[in-house]
This record gives structure tokens, sequence and C-alpha cells, in this order.
């Protein structure tokens, strides 16, 4: 996850908290007063930490399994992870400290306890090891198991409050819902963080914005109840779900996963690239579309407020790189690169208005919660109705609407501009709210246009 630049939101971090008391003091810690020498490079973080005495706490974190992060500190805690590994990934992730965790080498004390773990796991661990036991492998494993045991139990325990909290809000009627104000759904998300289901806490959050959001918001938020009790559910039974909508349940409860698989070399057409902005957190989104596997893959890159993500690839080049898959979705990493972006004359295959529709719907049985599927139109001509525009097929009787948030963008004025009433190919999102197109190429010959 690291070594393609993506980092953590602060949601995830405090979900591996192992109690109240050390989400809050690690919380404090996540500024950049106490930390020193704080850096990060292929899955660890490391710093120096000043405490109550002379020496400062070596604090340092191996993310290279996502799914099971080990931790490392000199402080005396017995907690796992401590205040201090909590601390560091909070500043990393995104805090204030972008200028404070850089990327570099590690010091000598870090590598030498990531190069025990990674390469001697037979050895054993140093007994300030806090991600794994004293033992062997095999003991290593089974103290992964019981954390990764310890936390199912927590977010079942969460998902079982949860899904009393959506019975009790039906139950009162939504009359009451507007009165009470966004600190109900807040402080419910901060249950669900405490119980290290960081996905929950976020559509819990959603559910909170949705109110009084405009007309029909009650119908809006009933749906997004019905999806969220949906997925507690999905949980709470995950052991009778197929295996990939078990994954597609763990990935939204916000488990951290990791590419699974051989990654796969290919000539990737670098499609879209935008970002989306949170108070603390700006997240970027590349698509990629492979030349020869027809595989279309999502990068996920993340920077603190203010700061743009590392990751950043041109629209409309070609790049010779691996990407490897997660086990759910289309998210891919983005692995070793055998040259730079270069220019191609290839555009992505497009369908049908009606093809595209379809397409949503048939990813939404692998993924009921999904917003959107990417998608390229071929032959759409931008067309007005009343407030609000259309991508209408140009061969068939179909059109796809715009999304409000689409609309509103200047993207809107440069795709009516090169169509200019003739068809035009367009990449973008297709889901229930409608298509948000993202680049645009003109017929013939030309260049990609982007739109967001």
């Amino acid at each position: 996850m690291t070594q393609q630049g993506v980092r953590w939101t602060a949601d995830q971090v405090l979900a591996l908290a192992p109690d109240a008391a050390s989400r809050d003091a690690g919380s404090r810690l996540g500024a950049a007063g106490p930390w020193s020498e704080a850096g990060f490079d292929e899955g660890t973080v490391w710093g120096l930490c000043k405490g109550s005495g002379s020496r400062p706490y070596r604090t340092a974190v191996d993310l290279g399994d996502a799914s099971c992060p080990a931790y490392t500190c000199s402080c005396p805690s017995r907690k796992f992870p401590c205040k201090h590994a909590l601390g560091l990934l909070l500043l990393w992730a995104d805090g204030a400290g972008g200028h404070v965790v850089s990327r570099e080498r590690a010091p000598e004390w870090a590598e030498r306890w990531i190069k025990e773990r990674r390469e001697k796991p037979s050895e054993g661990k140093s007994s300030s090891d806090q991600g794994s036991s004293g033992g062997g492998a095999s003991e290593a494993e089974a103290a992964a198991r019981r954390r990764a045991e310890r936390r199912a139990e927590r977010i079942t325990a969460g998902a079982t409050e949860l899904e009393q909290r959506l019975a009790d809000l039906l139950r009162g009627g939504l009359a009451a819902v507007e009165q009470a104000g966004y600190g109900l759904w807040e402080e419910t998300a901060a249950r669900m963080v405490d119980a290290q289901a960081p996905g929950l806490a976020a559509r819990v959050r959603e559910l909170g914005a949705t109110v009084s959001s405009g007309p029909g918001w009650p119908v809006r938020l009933l749906e997004e109840c019905a999806l969220l009790h949906l997925l507690v559910q999905g949980w709470l039974h995950r052991e009778r779900l197929p295996p990939g909508l078990a994954a597609t349940v763990r990935t939204r409860v916000g488990l951290p996963g990791a590419p699974e698989g051989p990654p796969m070399r290919d000539r990737w057409l670098i499609l879209a690239q935008y970002d989306t902005s949170e108070p603390k957190l700006t997240t970027r989104r590349i698509w990629l579309y492979g030349t020869d596997s027809g595989r279309t893959s999502l990068l996920l890159s993340y920077g603190a407020a203010g700061r743009a993500p590392e990751l950043a690839l041109p629209v409309g080049l070609v790049l010779d790189a691996e990407v490897s898959a997660y086990p759910a979705g289309l998210r891919g990493a983005l692995g070793e690169r055998f040259a730079p972006p270069g220019p191609a004359a290839i555009r992505p295959p497009g369908v049908p208005v009606t093809r595209a529709v379809a397409r949503y719907g048939e990813a939404l049985r692998d993924d009921p919660w999904l917003e959107s599927v990417p998608v390229t139109l071929d032959g759409v001509v931008p067309t007005p109705d009343g407030d609000s525009w259309h991508l209408a097929d140009a061969t068939e009787d179909a059109a796809l609407p715009l999304t409000p948030a689409a609309r509103a963008r200047p993207g809107l004025w440069r795709l009516v501009s090169l169509s200019g009433g003739a068809p035009v190919k367009v990449f973008g999102e297709c889901g229930h709210r409608g298509f948000t197109p993202l680049t645009a190429w003109p017929q013939g010959a030309g260049e990609p246009i982007r739109l967001y």
C-alpha cells in the first residue's frame, strides 16, 4: 500500500486502537510537535517521539501487510499498537505532518527491525516487536490470527449496535431526525471508529449529511439507511455469503486489504485523473485501461488537506507498468514502471448507452453499495433538457442524464464545445445518479480533453 504512495485516513488509523483511551492518546500525538527524524519508505513508517525521559521513544510501523500491520516502540506500554504508533500513523496519514514525515531512507535501528521481520521470520523477533510474538513464524501467524479475530469481534459488536440504532431511528420517525442535529450522527460514527469499522463510520457520516440536504432528503435518507442495514446484515452473516461478496463486505466495512495474485504487466492508457477533498484528506483517483488485457483499474492516492497526493499520471499517455489487483472491486496498486508515460494514438473501446446502464446493473450483483462503474460511451451528443443535460446516443433512442455535480462544473461546457453537436467518445462513471464525464475524444484524430 505505502509503496504506491497510498496513505490511510485518520479513521483507518484510529480503528487500530485497542481501546478508547489509546485512541484519545494517539490522537493527541498525531501532530508534529513531539516528533523528530520521522520518515517513511517501502511500507515502513518511523520516528522519534519525545516522552517524559531524556531519550525519545523509537517507534516504527511495518505496513507491508496492510491487513495486519506490525509495530515496535521502545516505550513500556503493553498495548498493541501503543499511543506512539497511533500518533505516528496519524502524522503520516492525513495530519499536519506532511513536511515532517517525508520519504527517505530508514535509520539503522528501524532498518534492522524491518530486515529481521521480513527476511528472517524463523529466527524470531525482538522483544520490542509489538506486531508479533517472540517465537517463530507459526507463532507470529497465530498472533496475527488472534488480532484479526479480536477486531472481527469488535466490528460485530459495533455492527449490532448500529443495527439497533437504525431500528430506533426508523421507529421514532424521521420528523425527529431533523431536530437532533449532526451531533447524533457524529457520536454514532465515533462509536463505529471505536469498533474498528471505519467503513461503517463513513456511511453514518453520509447519513448525517443527507438530513435537510434539499428537496426529497427523507427518501434519500431511507435509501441510505436501507443500504447501511444491508451492509450490517452482510457482515453479521458473512459466513453465508459467496467468497467474492464476502470480500466486498469486508472492504466496505473498512478492513484494510492488500493486492493479491501476480502483478499484471500491460501498456496502461491513463484515462482520467481527478481529486476530491475532505476536511483532512485529499483523495486522487486515476483510471487506467490495459490496452492488451482490456482490464480497467483504479489507483488511489492520498494527501493531507491542502497537499497534493504523491502519485500523478498524465491523462492520454500510455504507461508500461505492472498493476496488482485488490481482492474486491476494480482497485489496483501500481508496481514497477518500465518506462515513463509516453504518447500513443490509442483510445478505449466504447459501448452504447443501453449497454453502459446494463453494465452498472450487473456490477450491483457483486457489490450492492457500488456508486458507479467506469465506462466509455461511444458516439454520444451532449443535449440540453430544460435545466439538465443528457448524453444522447447517436445510433439508438437512449440517453443518460448527467449527474448534478457534472452539470455544475466547467467541464460540461468544454464537452459541449468539443462536440459542437457531433458525436464524441466520452469516458466517465455511470451510476444511479447519472453519468459523470471525465475525459472526451473528438471524432477522428485529436488529443483527449479533461472534463474534471
